[in-house]
């Protein structure tokens, strides 16, 4: 595989959402070496679209998740199939700003670890988002970056760049859901890794289902919130941190 990204997408009935996730990344993203799209079920009503993607781009992969169902599941069936150094998570349901991947493999290759777009630093927004929700993200990671926990301001959104060693030298410990993106940006920062961010501009999602489960994830998000706040509170757990303003 010449080009070092791969991209994981786990999807759950979004039809001809991927005919656009498809499209918007070749025109907007930059070169890739794969582009995985994860599904549960064999009646998953995307995956004929998927095939019409891999019948037209042979570096589109449709991967059944054999781990179990749930977006946790699928992103880690993802995760362990791409061959990419880099490893890109972004969503089926065209919330994602694609256009800045060519800057988070930027910072990459410069050396990062973890790259995070972030809805609530200075030139990031986001659009559309349930209120609750919304709220409880910011108020995470704002007051995780306050008091030095990480070097982040949006650590729960799940699109990210990846080091790939990064990923698979890691125990991947979620057991729910979209809590994932909190804890690997928490044991990258604990590590030592280079833990980046730059803004992004997020839209709520149109159409499809979303998978988001807030009542039944917190649990999840507060033990990685925790752990972050664990760790500044410990003399000596200082990452490397470098951020883009």
């Amino acid at each position: 595989m010449d080009e070092p990204l791969s991209v994981v997408i786990p999807v759950y009935h979004e039809g001809d959402n991927v005919l656009e996730v498809y499209q918007r990344f070749v025109a907007e993203a930059g070169p890739f070496g794969e582009m995985i799209f994860v599904w549960d079920t064999p009646d998953d009503p995307t995956i004929p679209f998927l095939d019409q993607l891999r019948a037209a781009d042979p570096r589109v992969v449709s991967l059944h998740n054999t781990l179990g169902r749930g977006v946790l599941n699928a992103l880690r069936a993802g995760i362990a199939a791409a061959r990419g150094r880099a490893i890109l998570v972004a969503m089926g349901d065209l919330s994602d700003e694609l256009s800045i991947v060519p800057q988070l493999m930027a910072h990459w290759r410069e050396g990062a670890t973890v790259v995070c777009p972030s809805r609530y630093m200075p030139g990031g927004r986001q659009e559309g988002a349930p209120w609750l929700k919304s709220l409880l993200s910011r108020l995470a990671g704002l007051s995780l970056y306050a008091i030095g926990a990480l070097p982040v301001r949006d650590p729960t959104n799940n699109f990210k760049l990846y080091d790939a060693a990064f990923l698979k030298s890691v125990t991947i410990e979620s057991g729910r859901g979209f809590e994932l993106a909190l804890e690997l940006t928490v044991k990258a920062h604990e590590l030592g890794g280079k833990v980046v961010e730059t803004p992004t501009h997020w839209r709520e999602r149109s159409q499809g289902q979303s998978r988001f489960k807030l009542i039944q994830w917190l649990p999840g998000y507060l033990k990685w919130y925790f752990r972050a706040v664990g760790n500044r509170l410990r003399p000596g757990r200082r990452a490397l941190i470098s951020q883009e303003d």
